[in-house]
C-alpha cells in the first residue's frame, strides 16, 4: 500500500473504493482479479473535472490523452480475467473552431476501441444509446442542432450525438462461466420477435434510457467544480453488470465518480471496486455506496 498513493479508502465486505489516481492505485491489484469492468472515461479535453495534473480531463490535446490513457488502459487489460468484458460508456467529441480548427466530429468512440485493441483486448460488441436531440441542443447550443442555421446554410446541420456503451473482451477461456435461467434473465428481455425492438437488450439500439435517471451528482460539487458533471444512467450498468456477472463477482471501475457502477453493483449483490481521483466525487462515492448497502439490508428484513 506505501507503494501507491492512497489518499483515502473505503473498505467493507460489499466494495472497496480508493481515492487516488488511477495509473497509481491500479498496480496493487492483481493479475486477473476483476470480473467486470464499467466505467464512463473522461471525454480526452472535452469537459474539465480537477485542476490536477493527474487528471486525463486536464490532457494539453488528444495526443497527450491517449498517451496518458494508454498506461491506464495496459493495466486495466491486466487485472480483468480472462474472457471477461470491459464495458466502456463514451461518445464521440464535437470538433469547435475556436479549439479544432474546425467544425465536426472527433472519433473518440473509434479512437477508444483502437487503442484497447493495441492493450490486447477484443472489440466484443457495442450498443448505441439513443438521446434527444433538443436536449443536446438546449444544453450544448451548437449551431449545427440549431434550426435558424437550416435556414442559413443546412450544410453546417447535423444529427444529435448518441452515446455508446462499447464492450472490449480480453482473451482467453472463461473459467467462470457467466450463466442465467429463464427465471433469471426470460426470452423476452434478451430476445422476442413479437416485442418492440426497444424491450430487447440485444439490440444494437437502446431506445428507452432515460438520461436522467442516475444518482444525485449535486452534493459532489465544490468551489471551484467544472460545470459538467453527468454520472453514467443506472439502467446503463444495472443492464451490463447482469449480462455479463454473476453475484459475488468484482464489478471494478476506475473512474469513480460519485459511485454509480460500485453502488448499482452492490444493489444486485456483486462487490465493486472503484478508483476516484478527486476527494468531493470519493466522499460522495462512499456516501452514494452506503446507501446501497443500507437499502439491501432494509430489503432483507422484508
Amino acid at each position: 500500500m506505501d507503494e501507491v498513493k492512497v489518499l483515502n479508502q473505503y473498505t467493507d465486505n460489499y466494495c472497496a473504493l480508493y481515492n487516488g489516481d488511477s495509473c497509481e492505485v491500479i498496480k496493487m491489484f492483481d493479475d486477473d482479479s476483476m470480473d467486470l469492468m464499467v466505467y464512463s472515461p473522461p471525454f480526452s479535453s472535452l469537459y474539465t473535472y480537477s485542476n490536477s495534473d493527474r487528471d486525463l480531463g486536464n490532457s494539453r490535446s488528444d495526443e497527450e490523452f491517449y498517451t496518458h490513457f494508454g498506461f491506464l488502459a495496459e493495466d486495466l487489460f491486466r487485472i480483468l480475467k480472462a474472457g471477461r468484458i470491459m464495458a466502456v460508456h463514451c461518445m464521440n467529441i464535437p470538433a469547435m473552431k475556436e479549439r479544432d480548427g474546425y467544425i465536426g466530429l472527433k472519433d473518440f468512440r473509434g479512437d477508444l476501441i483502437r487503442l484497447f485493441q493495441k492493450c490486447g483486448f477484443i472489440y466484443h460488441s457495442e450498443v448505441c444509446i439513443w438521446k434527444n436531440p433538443v436536449t443536446e441542443m438546449q444544453r450544448t447550443k451548437s449551431i449545427g442542432l440549431l434550426h435558424k442555421q437550416i435556414k442559413k446554410d443546412s450544410c453546417i446541420n447535423r444529427m444529435g450525438i448518441p452515446d455508446y456503451v462499447v464492450f472490449m473482451r480480453k482473451p482467453g477461456e472463461n473459467l467462470e462461466r457467466v450463466t442465467h435461467t429463464n427465471e433469471s434473465y426470460p426470452v423476452d428481455l434478451w430476445q422476442n420477435v413479437a416485442s418492440p425492438i426497444w424491450d430487447e437488450l440485444n439490440s444494437p439500439t437502446w431506445w428507452d434510457i432515460n438520461q436522467s435517471d442516475t444518482l444525485n451528482a449535486r452534493m459532489a460539487k465544490d468551489d471551484e467544480s467544472e460545470r459538467h458533471l453527468c454520472p453514467l444512467q443506472l439502467p446503463v450498468i444495472e443492464r451490463v453488470i447482469r449480462l455479463y456477472s454473476n453475484e459475488g463477482d468484482v464489478v471494478f471501475t476506475p473512474f469513480l465518480g460519485i459511485g454509480s457502477e460500485v453502488y448499482q453493483a452492490v444493489k444486485m449483490k456483486r462487490r465493486g471496486v472503484g478508483i476516484e481521483l478527486k476527494q468531493s466525487y470519493f466522499d460522495c462515492a462512499v456516501e452514494n455506496v452506503k446507501n446501497a448497502e443500507l437499502e439491501n439490508a432494509q430489503l432483507s428484513l422484508f
